[in-house]
């Protein structure tokens, strides 16, 4: 062999011979890491169990009372306690009041005559119509009676929440009656020349009962409702599709009555409303008991109101108007005899007996306070009412 050969051999001999000797020292570190992990792994888990036993003592541990006073011993670590306070608290029922059977009996009768862009200003408010509620009560005036309602809205300046503002108040009338008090709506403003009276559904309202709360969820021909009240079934955002004229004649109506067994303010006036048609137009009333044509045209024509080129024009305009004014009213009594007449006697004993009740809103803090402000008026054709709540 050549000695080149063997030394190859030797390098290749002490290679090898190393490399089982750092193999040897690897595997011991590795061994001694091992060891060591699970010497921790060990001691965490007796501290663990170590724990957890301590913990299982302290609860099954129950307080020593001393004879003296109940009170537990000192010595015992009251570690349940705490456990209870980060418990989570149990959630609390909420309780909703129920709902009164007549709650919102006073916001499905329509404001008649409420000008469209103030309806929601009327519902600004949370009123309280209780007494309303009260009326159809066991011992109240409606209880057990046949009622038709109407709503309408009185602006008045009131005092809430420490300012004093115009406010429009809602007001519910009660008609005791055993058949509806009308089926007519009059139509009538200081701007319009005439007064115009027409059926109820023209206008898109009538008479529907009214549904109290808990028989709303029965079949309502069933239902032998004694409450009827005024609804209009007009919907607001259709108006813009109505001629202005159309929808000025809903702000000027109101629930028509007539009483045949009382004569009506129609007939006993003596007044005329005067709108003659000139530039600027001259307007006012006439009462033909105590005022004179002649005098009244020299009066607007020296407040320069009237051309005086137009005083014998303004005149006639007056004297004609009287004449129709005397005419009405001598038509309307012969009308009111006439129906008088045809009447049975049921419907005679209904009318006697009609009666008409006015509910104003109840104080609250939710709503201003309107007891300064109730009048028994209701209109030109019901006129007063016979109680006022």
């Amino acid at each position: 062999m050549r000695k080149g050969t063997k030394r190859k051999a030797r390098e290749v001999g002490g290679r090898k011979g190393k490399s089982k000797e750092e193999e040897k020292v690897s595997s011991q570190e590795q061994t001694a890491t091992t060891e060591e992990a699970t010497n921790k792994n060990e001691t965490a888990e007796a501290q663990s169990q170590s724990a957890a036993e301590q913990g299982e003592s302290v609860q099954k541990e129950e307080p020593k009372n001393n004879d003296k006073g109940g009170e537990p011993s000192k010595g015992v670590v009251k570690r349940g306690a705490k456990r209870a306070k980060i418990a989570k608290p149990q959630t609390e029922t909420e309780y909703f009041p129920d709902k009164r059977n007549l709650e919102d009996l006073w916001q499905e009768v329509f404001p008649v005559g409420t000008e469209w862009d103030q309806i929601d200003m009327v519902y600004q408010y949370k009123w309280n119509f209780s007494n309303l509620e009260d009326a159809f009560e066991e011992g109240g005036e409606l209880h057990g009676k046949k009622v038709y309602l109407f709503g309408c809205t009185e602006p008045q300046l009131v005092f809430f929440q420490g300012q004093s503002k115009v406010t429009c108040i809602p007001v519910v009338v009660a008609v005791v009656s055993p058949f509806p008090p009308s089926d007519k709506i009059g139509i009538n403003s200081v701007q319009r020349e005439a007064e115009e009276i027409l059926p109820m559904k023209q206008m898109k309202m009538d008479w529907v009962p009214y549904i109290p709360l808990e028989n709303r969820e029965s079949q309502v021909e069933r239902l032998k409702s004694q409450i009827f009240i005024l609804r209009c079934t007009q919907r607001r955002a259709g108006l813009k599709h109505l001629k202005l004229e159309r929808v000025k004649k809903f702000e000027y109506c109101l629930p028509y009555f007539y009483q045949p067994f009382a004569e009506d303010e129609l007939e006993q006036s003596t007044i005329v409303q005067i709108l003659f048609p000139t530039e600027p137009p001259v307007f006012c009333e006439f009462d033909w008991e105590f005022d004179e044509p002649e005098e009244m045209a020299d009066k607007f024509i020296e407040a320069e109101e009237l051309a005086a080129d137009k005083k014998d024009e303004f005149m006639e305009f007056v004297k004609e108007k009287v004449r129709e004014g005397k005419k009405n009213n001598r038509e309307a009594r012969e009308a009111r005899k006439k129906a008088i007449q045809e009447m049975s006697e049921e419907a005679k004993a209904a009318f006697q007996s009609m009666k008409f009740y006015k509910f104003y809103p109840m104080p609250s803090p939710d709503a201003p306070d309107v007891s300064q402000v109730k009048s028994p008026f209701i209109n030109r054709y019901y006129g007063k009412a016979h109680k006022v709540f």
